[in-house]
């Protein structure tokens, strides 16, 4: 095994970088809903969370099984990653639009839609499987761990930054929020071009 000190900090490094997509949906997140609540919080970063691990860990798994397949898959990914996110920051931003002129909080981020997000920021996480591909079963879970836990953090501070930002911006807060979403599926696309 292979626990050493820079082992700790490649994998909380490579959280961080695999967070930062998750950070903008939970800053949106907390635009959209300023009253959100301290569990429904921890809910939202934990499903992020979940996903930061399980994506890297189906990708050690492919990699071990079937890396033909993924490969082509993989060019797919940014596509998928685009798509989803701009259905769910064009919805926002629609109802932001739509209800602008109502005074009315928007509506929660429901399960579905924090489902959709979190494969839509994670899903190029499975390209990290290649890179822990020579990791034995518990450095990949390991790995996958700290992933996980790094992401928790950075998104609820996401949350907790865009509760602040949404109690200030109000009814702008959804138009923001669809916007950002958009933004990082573009972001994805064309850092999948270069």
């Amino acid at each position: 095994m292979n626990w050493t000190f820079s082992f700790f900090f490649n994998n909380i490094l490579l959280g961080v970088g695999l967070a930062m997509d998750a950070f903008s949906v939970s800053l949106a997140n907390g635009l959209n809903e300023p009253r959100m609540k301290k569990a429904k919080m921890i809910e939202v970063a934990g499903v992020f969370a979940a996903f930061q691990f399980a994506m890297p860990m189906i990708g050690w798994m492919f990699v071990s099984t079937a890396v033909r397949y993924f490969k082509m898959f993989e060019k797919w990914i940014p596509w998928i990653a685009l798509a989803l996110l701009g259905y769910i920051g064009g919805k926002m931003l629609y109802e932001g639009v739509r209800n602008r002129e109502e005074e009315m909080e928007s509506p929660a981020v429901g399960f579905a839609a924090l489902f959709v997000q979190g494969v839509a920021t994670s899903i190029d996480a499975l390209s990290v499987g290649f890179t822990i591909a020579d990791h034995s079963a518990a450095e990949a879970f390991l790995a996958g761990l700290l992933i996980g836990a790094v992401t928790f953090f950075i998104c609820f501070s996401g949350i907790v930054i865009g509760r602040k930002a949404g109690t200030r911006l109000a009814g702008k807060a959804g138009i923001l929020g669809g916007v950002i979403l958009i933004v990082i599926g573009v972001e994805i696309f064309v850092r999948s071009l270069v």
